[in-house]
């Protein structure tokens, strides 16, 4: 099979990191756009960006894009693509998609005809006048963009922040991919002290851990693509093997404090089922009097914001005591927190040297960047 072109959306603000982890897994003509990252790559690369990716959120197989103004445009444009080449006989193809700023905004509308159109492509290739949809799954999603429509099919599943380590988060979770992110742009390689006095159930910890390990995300877990005809299988083992080859061995102190023991034990658990319970540690501590010996590490957390979980006022006084606590720091440790909190510096008692926008879900943070 010749080239193929993936998309691979990304929380709005990760797009660069992800464009960055597709160039080092040596993929081309690599090209970020709002909330997507594009490359080309051959079907070997599709099971490795599943199982390799951190900060992308799914792997999408484009089949083609043009122009839909009208219901005529994206029927005709749909049955025009090479569906059959993709999807068996007896596959399934559920769609789903959006519309952004363009004539067709009736998303359920969109969704039955392009429906109707790849069923009417697949059909007069396989002789049938209905198909049985029984087998494997090839979900179809659009993307409606100013009037062009792409069409593309999901090669992952379950999102790819699913890594398969978390059974149950505690309230407001932090997706995997997010945390990924604040890891990768902190610049921790494994060799410094590595700390999350907020860790929740972990998610920042175990992500720095996978990093520090060198350790590919989708190992522990299953993709759709898996179970596509047209794959040959011994490309999935391939990857796997490709990407545990890549792993470090090593000793690295990576710590996670909360003061909550339910969310300390639940982080213990997810820590195990990414295994990487060897090298993280957490306890029951207290932010507010959180300290660490060494001349030099990094501090990269998520605390409450004030918006779900706690009251504004209580976040605040958080942040006060938190940035008391920090103020003790020696000069070679940097903090890299996320918040969504508008008063942040100010409660904090400290303007940050870098700001970074970031979306947590669809809540708007800010990084704040001590350094």
């Amino acid at each position: 099979m010749d080239q193929l072109q993936f998309a691979v959306p990304t929380l709005f603000g990760l797009e660069g990191l992800c464009a960055d982890e597709l160039r080092r897994l040596g993929l081309p003509e690599v090209h970020a756009e709002n909330g997507r990252v594009l490359c080309a790559g051959s079907p070997a690369d599709l099971p490795r960006l599943n199982l390799n990716l951190r900060t992308g959120e799914r792997v999408l197989l484009v089949l083609g894009s043009f122009p839909a103004r009208t219901f005529d445009e994206l029927f005709e444009g749909t049955k025009a693509l090479p569906w059959e080449r993709f999807i068996p006989r007896e596959g399934q193809f559920p769609v789903k998609g959006h519309s952004l700023n363009s004539q067709l905004h009736a998303v359920p509308a969109c969704q039955a005809i392009v429906k109707k159109a790849a069923a009417a492509r697949l059909g007069s290739k396989y002789g049938m006048d209905t198909l049985p949809e029984t087998g494997a799954l090839y979900q179809i999603q659009f993307s409606l963009m100013k009037d062009t429509a792409t069409l593309m099919l999901d090669t992952s599943g379950s999102g790819l922040h699913k890594r398969g380590y978390r059974a149950q988060g505690v309230a407001a979770p932090l997706r995997e991919t997010l945390a990924a992110a604040m890891v990768l742009l902190s610049r921790y390689r494994g060799r410094d002290p590595f700390c999350d006095p907020f860790c929740g159930s972990g998610t920042i910890p175990i992500e720095a851990a996978l990093i520090a390990r060198n350790r590919a995300p989708g190992l522990g877990r299953s993709f759709s693509a898996q179970k596509w005809s047209w794959l040959d299988s011994r490309l999935w083992l391939e990857a796997a093997d490709e990407a545990m080859d890549k792993e470090f061995d090593g000793s690295y102190e990576i710590w996670g404090g909360d003061i909550d023991p339910a969310a300390v034990e639940l982080a213990r658990h997810n820590a195990a089922l990414a295994e990487v319970d060897d090298i993280v540690s957490f306890q029951v501590d207290d932010a507010a009097r959180f300290h660490w010996g060494g001349l030099r590490g990094r501090v990269v957390t998520n605390p409450p914001y004030g918006e779900r979980l706690m009251e504004r006022r209580e976040a605040e006084a958080l942040y006060r005591a938190f940035g008391a606590a920090w103020a003790k720091f020696p000069e070679g440790w940097q903090l890299y927190l996320l918040s969504s909190h508008t008063e942040f510096e100010r409660t904090f008692g400290k303007k940050a040297d870098k700001k970074r926008k970031l979306y947590n879900g669809m809540l708007k943070c800010d990084l704040f960047m001590y350094l």
